[in-house]
């Protein structure tokens, strides 16, 4: 496996973005970060590389994806731009650096959420935002690329502490500590035991985890070539997706 030095974090400016900022910095590497407002950008992350683009211009995307050698994604929705952004960010942005990064295959760790294959939640009402993250999810299983997908709890929810947990099957509803799931994030770039997997993490009492290979192992790697997670539930049919959905996946398989 290539050695990761530039990442580009994708969602840096975020509330948890900034930590894997930090993270990332804190492990010898070298973030970039991707932002629409280059000074919001310079004045949330002081000394940090940015690179200035719209996730919605995959066009705008190539000189961003220029030389990295990781892509982090933890963007989201904005608030005031829901339910429509689902598609547009959560899922399209996946889909548009995907596309500028061309036959590249970068190391990527995609964050995505827990409920993410529970349909009947009521986060996946008004604009299915958990069928966009769970497709998102299909696009980078498929892209080829060495890959890690993370379902982080409640962010900064729950009893507290540093010490990790994952899980598989998609039923945890605790939370995990913000930092600590950011530095989850930038080990897994870093520790080949984490590619092809998906798993739920939460954290909780005891010291900060530090063996990240032994917890990236207490998870069952993907299928190769599968769709989902080891452990999904079986909800989301290929043959009902929208049309632009199921284009774009045969398109990453015909690569």
């Amino acid at each position: 496996m290539s050695t990761v030095n530039r990442v580009l974090v994708v969602g840096a400016t975020g509330r948890t973005g900034r930590y894997v900022v930090a993270a990332a910095k804190d492990r010898g590497l070298t973030p970039v970060a991707l932002a629409r407002n280059e000074a919001r950008a310079r004045r949330l992350l002081p000394g940090t590389e940015i690179a200035v683009a719209d996730l919605q211009s995959p066009d705008a995307l190539a000189d961003a994806v220029d030389g990295v050698d990781a892509v982090v994604f933890v963007h989201g929705s904005d608030d005031d731009a829901r339910p429509d952004s689902f598609e547009r960010v959560d899922y399209g942005g996946v889909a548009h650096v995907l596309a500028a990064l061309g036959d590249r295959r970068p190391r990527i760790v995609l964050q995505t959420t827990i409920f993410v294959t529970r349909r009947d939640h009521p986060f996946n009402q008004g604009g299915h935002a958990l069928d966009w993250k769970r497709r998102s999810e299909r696009l980078v299983r498929l892209s080829g690329a060495p890959y890690t997908i993370v379902r982080p709890g409640w962010l900064d929810a729950g009893p507290g502490g540093e010490r990790l947990r994952v899980e598989q099957g998609d039923t945890g509803e605790d939370g995990v500590s913000r930092t600590a799931l950011a530095g989850l994030l930038v080990a897994a770039l870093l520790d080949d035991e984490a590619i092809g997997r998906t798993f739920e993490v939460f954290s909780g009492p005891g010291p900060a985890t530090t063996d990240f290979t032994a917890l990236f192992t207490q998870a069952r790697p993907d299928g190769a070539g599968a769709l989902d997670a080891v452990e999904d539930r079986a909800n989301l049919p290929l043959e009902r997706e929208p049309a632009r959905v199921r284009d774009d996946l045969d398109h990453l398989r015909a690569q």
